[in-house]
């Protein structure tokens, strides 16, 4: 009775939210015909209005920018986070040179 989890890759989600903004279908009809949870339908939904807004929005980003931009963002704090300990460390160097 344990069945596996479906994974999507976010091509497919694309079209999922393609077929329902541009073909005018409904979430419903959309998901019954691919074969996808409604609640997933409208998980992909919600998540691409959002990064169309510009939004970071909620789990994996669908989009090959929203996806970079979570990737820069990550680069970002790590580099902060170095900076941060370097400074920290070059402060205790500079009191025991003293």
């Amino acid at each position: 009775m344990n069945q596996k989890r479906r994974v999507f890759d976010s091509a497919f989600k694309l079209e999922i939210v393609k077929m329902i903004q541009s073909n005018g279908l409904s979430i419903a009809q959309v998901c019954q015909d691919m074969q996808v949870g409604e609640t997933a339908g409208r998980r992909w939904l919600k998540q691409a209005e959002a990064e169309q807004l510009g939004q970071a929005g909620i789990g994996k980003p669908l989009t090959p920018e929203q996806q970079r931009i979570r990737q820069l963002e990550a680069e970002n704090r790590q580099l902060k986070s170095d900076n941060e300990l370097l400074k920290k460390v070059s402060a205790f160097f500079a009191r025991e040179l003293r």
